[in-house]
């Protein structure tokens, strides 16, 4: 297993703890993440471990469900379920690394921009590729291309 396994080994414990203390919210979430890598692993054309990296790129799109189907119920008037999508969408940003505030990552779509060498929005997607692999699971997809697309209009 090694270190590649440590996040996954980390909640594969946790479920436990949670199934233990009878924390439904917290063990139904964890067994859904899980899940969720399961079938990433199996879903490749070898089936393998995910690396952290790897998990914490399926942690991000987990959360970021839990985020948006919050929203919806909110705008449905279901604040019992979005209170439970929000509390779900809690558990698993304690998996996520320390995410990066919007001036952190204003701070880096100005040095990607300067390093491609981008002039306007024509060049969104070099400024991005540069950016990707930086921001990776440290910011929401959404917030860093708005930055992105507002840096490019000026």
């Amino acid at each position: 297993m090694g270190s590649e396994a440590g996040l996954k080994a980390k909640l594969r414990s946790d479920l436990t703890d949670a199934i233990r203390a009878r924390d439904e919210i917290k063990s139904g979430t964890i067994r859904m993440v899980l899940t969720a890598i399961t079938n990433e692993e199996v879903a490749g054309k070898v089936a393998k471990e995910l690396t952290d990296a790897e998990v914490i790129t399926v942690l991000s799109r987990e959360a970021k469900k839990r985020r948006e189907a919050a929203e919806a119920y909110e705008a449905a008037g279901r604040a019992d379920k979005a209170a439970l999508e929000k509390s779900e969408g809690e558990i698993i940003a304690g998996y996520l690394p320390q995410q990066m505030s919007e001036s952190e990552v204003a701070a880096l779509v100005a040095s990607a921009i300067a390093a491609s060498g981008a002039t306007g929005p024509g060049d969104m997607g070099k400024v991005m590729g540069i950016l990707k692999p930086q921001v990776a699971g440290k910011a929401d997809g959404a917030m860093v291309s708005g930055l992105v697309k507002a840096a490019l209009a000026q």
